[in-house]
């Protein structure tokens, strides 16, 4: 039996991935909610789903749906900024449907605490896209390292440079209020992956953490890892930039290199066939993604001490909106030049 969906958050970058995997589970989007009204992409998949602007009219709309047209909701699909996903997650309760959400699930874990409680009271389920866990590369590297002894220790280095441009820091995702900052806003998806492979952490350590990138060390129980994540182009290897491309991704482990580069498309279509056969990622699997990045967060960078990620070395820059703002904002990790 087909499913009744509704998005929040249609004009949104990852928006098509969640519409593409409600076509393509030949399921129902019945309704869509954002702010902005540019849209237009919702032809492409459900042209007949209604589109609002005003949560308190979308809100009523499903209620009526409910009473008038005999028509229940099943999931709202949360494509949401990263500091609303709580509320939205609330929303998709109250109105009696799973919410299936976007990374990352929240920010904080006692986020995570109070969301379990409405879940248990409520009857259904939140569930969370931790992609990652269904890439071929990923699984290949769980079993082997499942296969392995126990107190093998293995040395990973983490690599994510994606560049973004001065709209960033003008948007939501600059602000670390709202976004959590650079580690949870590129980084949760690679923790839930390290986390789900090599274990609990055992120790949390940040180098550098600036408006513009995060560095440090994680210690698993089967994994030293160093990482560096980075939105500056000017972070990018000059090889990747010869080749016009503004991407980098990188995990080596014992000196071997994953091959990383594709097989992501069809991933969130992957990840809403688990959630349809019950067997998708719920608050416990998000769980230890959400405390590596708070407590990156609210860390104090120690700078170059102990053992860091090569790119760690690089020199900070400023922020882009420090002359229009009238100030420098504060640079932490290491006395590098800024």
């Amino acid at each position: 039996m087909n499913k009744n969906f509704a998005l929040i958050g249609a004009s949104g970058y990852i928006a098509p991935r969640h519409l593409q995997a409600i076509k393509d589970t030949n399921n129902n989007l019945i309704a869509a909610l954002d702010r902005f009204d540019s849209v237009g992409i919702i032809d492409s998949y459900f042209p007949n789903a209604d589109f609002f602007v005003e949560p308190e009219i979308f809100d009523r709309h499903i209620e009526k749906l409910k009473f008038e047209n005999n028509t229940n909701l099943d999931y709202i699909s949360i494509c949401t900024p990263n500091y609303l996903h709580d509320s939205h997650i609330r929303m998709a309760l109250r109105r009696e449907a799973d919410a299936i959400c976007e990374k990352p699930l929240v920010l904080n874990p006692w986020n995570i605490d109070a969301l379990q409680k409405i879940e248990d009271e409520s009857g259904r389920r939140i569930w969370n896209v931790l992609q990652l866990r269904l890439h071929k590369t990923i699984i290949d590297l769980k079993k082997q390292i499942d296969a392995a002894p126990n107190d093998k220790l293995y040395d990973v280095d983490l690599t994510y440079l994606t560049s973004r441009g001065n709209w960033y820091y003008t948007s939501w995702k600059g602000d670390k209020s709202k976004s959590g900052g650079v580690a949870t806003n590129i980084g949760v998806h690679f923790y839930d992956m390290l986390s789900w492979i090599f274990g609990d952490v055992k120790k949390n350590i940040v180098h550098i953490q600036t408006h513009d990138r995060c560095s440090g060390y994680l210690e698993f129980e089967k994994a030293r890892v160093r990482w560096f994540l980075s939105i500056n182009y000017d972070v990018l290897p000059s090889e990747i930039k010869l080749k016009g491309l503004r991407t980098y991704r990188s995990i080596t482990v014992q000196g071997k290199e994953l091959e990383f580069s594709g097989g992501f498309t069809d991933l969130h279509t992957r990840v809403y066939e688990g959630i349809l056969n019950n067997k998708g990622y719920g608050l416990d699997d998000s769980r230890p993604a959400i405390e590596i990045v708070h407590k990156i967060r609210n860390s104090n960078p120690i700078g170059l001490k102990g053992d860091y990620h090569p790119l760690a070395k690089k020199d900070l820059a400023k922020h882009p909106n420090s002359e229009s703002v009238g100030h420098m904002p504060p640079i932490q990790g290491t006395g590098c030049k800024s």
